[in-house]
């Protein structure tokens, strides 16, 4: 049976501690702690260099590390102005080529705001501009990339559980990138229990279908919020906010899932993710 990987969003503050100022050196650094992934962020934009992500790349591939790539955080699928629209478009794009460059099997988009619109306007907008990206990823022959839509923290963005399946659901070459701690932090702490991740995993299964729910993505941390949502990351040494990662451990070995766990805590996510594994070992070893 595969397993779940488990991996960092970006370098932990320990990576530079350690004196590694590149990141072509974290595959082996992760490698070295049992980690399994590693996720390359672009959220402030795509300005990793061809030759750069190539090393990057090839240092995974050699350290058996699966990578994926974090799109621009300023993406808007919800808009409906064509120059945003077309810009966002060219940002996924810019994510694709460096995606490819770095061996990334998997690219996490986030959704985007309401704004005005209604919520329904909204989603509709995103069902439409979802497709335009998928086009023109097909038109660029950038397909190497699977493009994974996120749930988001804050109640006023796109992204809740039903919202991310519905739009993952329209086609068969997306996957959700499945955020416990933004889930968490939007439904006012209602990503706690094992009951609560059964629900979810039932839910994707009765969306997206047993093979896409198995694989899905997932990124992972503890983070603070309040009546509107997320407010910021955490690590694990906090225990006010969560959630605790144990039931979602649990579920996921019980029902011999194989998803990407990318862990996000602010400074200790390699550390963290390497717990993560952890917990997740011992429930497949029972």
């Amino acid at each position: 049976m595969s397993e779940a990987k488990f991996g960092p969003a970006g370098n932990s503050e320990s990576f530079a501690a350690e004196g590694h100022r590149k990141s072509e050196d974290a595959p082996a650094w992760l490698a070295a702690r049992g980690l399994t992934a590693f996720e390359y962020q672009c959220g402030r934009g795509v300005h990793v260099g061809a030759e750069t992500a190539q090393k990057i790349g090839a240092a995974a591939a050699a350290n058996g590390i699966q990578m994926s790539v974090h799109a621009p955080y300023f993406i808007n699928l919800s808009s409906e102005e064509h120059e945003r629209v077309e810009k966002n478009i060219a940002y996924v794009l810019d994510t694709a080529r460096a995606a490819a460059a770095l061996g990334a099997q998997r690219m996490v988009v986030h959704c985007g705001g309401q704004g005005k619109l209604t919520r329904e306007r909204a989603m509709r907008n995103t069902h439409e501009n979802v497709r335009r990206i998928l086009r023109a990823l097909d038109e660029a022959h950038l397909t190497g990339c699977t493009v994974c839509l996120e749930t988001m923290g804050k109640k006023s963005v796109l992204g809740s559980a039903e919202e991310v399946c519905e739009l993952v659901a329209a086609d068969d070459r997306l996957l959700p990138c499945i955020d416990f701690g933004h889930l968490n932090c939007r439904t006012g702490g209602g990503m706690c229990t094992r009951v609560d991740v059964q629900r979810l995993f039932d839910r994707m299964e009765n969306t997206i279908g047993i093979e896409r729910t198995r694989v899905f993505h997932a990124h992972f941390s503890h983070i603070e919020y309040n009546d509107k949502g997320e407010v910021r990351h955490l690590t694990f040494a906090d225990t006010v906010y969560g959630p605790d990662f144990l039931p979602v451990a649990q579920e996921t070995a019980a029902r011999g899932y194989a998803p990407t766990f990318i862990c996000e805590s602010a400074g200790t996510q390699a550390e963290d993710a390497a717990f993560m594994m952890e917990l997740y070992r011992r429930e497949i070893e029972k």
